[in-house]
């Protein structure tokens, strides 16, 4: 099984050592690591790692039943052995830029919360753009004016943002209804890892964030598309970040 080092509060790290316990020519496995496999609507990291007697671009990260697959491409040199160390190197500057999205995505789901009393059903994080889907909701452009411009406040605010494991229990009790889907959350996972931003959202989530709102810049909604009945999805970018 692959240590998720990053968790609960490490996802600032971009470079690491880690020993090799399965090796293909087409991924390795570690005893851990700082990349982020995809899930949870956000992309897999991308990097390099480099070994003794070779190297290779990790271009997918992906869960296998415990373990961390990193998919290689352009492998060079003779595969490590289990056993090796290995050095991980993460594309630092795309996971800063996930790591902004998905803390604006958290932001938006919690303004379109407040103002209008609609769940987040399903998000995707992208490096350049990022889409969320509420639910129930249909939005007009006053509305979306209102949840640009209160996102935007939000974040100008620079709260601070947490990232610990937590209780199940004292989620549960603690998270706002509509905030997360946490029936769709196995019950044996307990601790959750949660993100919390001051006194003004909290949600279970695994991805990573940054440590401040003030990193995130400013959000700017590019799209409104229906995706069904009280179906609204947003897509939004990130500006002067």
């Amino acid at each position: 099984m692959t240590e998720l080092r990053y968790l609960p509060d490490a996802d600032d790290v971009t470079t690491f050592t880690a020993a090799v316990t399965e090796a293909t020519p087409e991924y390795l496995v570690l005893d851990g690591t700082y990349f982020y496999p995809e899930g949870g609507g956000q992309p897999a990291d991308r990097g390099e790692l480099e070994w003794a007697s070779g190297s290779a671009t990790v271009d997918d990260v992906r869960k296998d039943h415990g373990d961390v697959q990193h998919v290689l491409e352009s492998v060079t040199g003779d595969l490590p052995e289990p056993g090796d160390e290995v050095e991980g190197r993460i594309d630092a500057t795309r996971r800063e830029t996930l790591r902004r999205m998905h803390t604006a995505q958290h932001v938006v789901s919690r303004v379109v919360l407040d103002e209008y009393g609609a769940s987040t059903a399903g998000n995707q994080i992208h490096p350049d753009r990022s889409r969320i889907d509420f639910e129930p909701a249909d939005f007009d452009e006053d509305d979306l004016e209102t949840i640009q411009r209160r996102s935007n406040e939000a974040i100008e605010r620079d709260l601070p943002v947490t990232k610990a494991n937590r209780p199940r229990e004292e989620v549960e009790a603690r998270v706002d209804e509509g905030r997360a889907l946490l029936h769709l959350i196995p019950d044996h996972v307990d601790p959750l890892r949660v993100v919390e931003i001051d006194d003004y959202d909290l949600c279970p989530c695994g991805g990573t964030h940054v440590d401040r709102l003030g990193e995130v810049g400013r959000i700017e909604i590019t799209d409104r598309t229906s995706k069904g009945a009280d179906v609204e999805r947003i897509e939004f970018e990130l500006v002067d970040g």
